[in-house]
């Protein structure tokens, strides 16, 4: 952390006032992932289908530089193999999963917290996870091949035939 400080050109005490902890250091770049995902969300034309809406934007949202990636995936390595940092991402996944839902909730004239807004919301939040896990494992394609692969399996109801034809 000192080094991060000295880099910033701050102290140790006042790199501390931007971040509560550690782990907020590496999470602080996934909240502004979510206001890009509302504020993506906000962009969507009206008469596109929900699961196809959610992909766009999703995978908009993951849209990175080549020179942000190997960040990126140290960053999700990190939160996934540090059981504290794992532990810390259950209010950042909630806040990213909260977005769909209230967006996929606005789409069908339904509470946010009813079941179908809900279950778009958790699915769609599992499957990225899946994609951003391989990615970041396998670095063998773009985050957002996995992404959108991942979410058009979970928009055709992961129908193999609905897959091979590329729907």
């Amino acid at each position: 952390m000192e080094r991060i400080a000295a880099a910033a050109g701050v102290s140790r005490r006042t790199f501390f006032r931007y971040f509560d902890s550690k782990a907020d250091v590496l999470w602080h770049a996934f909240d502004g992932e979510v206001r890009a995902l509302r504020a993506a969300f906000a962009a969507v034309p009206p008469g596109q289908p929900l699961m196809a809406a959610i992909r766009h934007a999703v995978v908009g949202v993951n849209s990175y530089r080549a020179e942000d990636v190997p960040e990126l995936r140290t960053r999700m390595n990190l939160i996934g193999s540090v059981p504290a940092l794992a532990a810390s991402a259950a209010n950042h996944y909630d806040a990213w999963e909260r977005a769909v839902s209230e967006f996929a909730a606005s789409r069908l004239g339904q509470p946010a917290d009813s079941l179908y807004p809900l279950a778009i919301g958790r699915a769609t939040l599992a499957v990225c996870r899946s994609a951003y896990d391989r990615w970041a494992e396998r670095a063998d394609a773009g985050l957002t091949v996995y992404l959108d692969q991942a979410l058009r399996a979970l928009g055709a109801g992961f129908d193999q035939a609905a897959l091979a034809d590329g729907e």
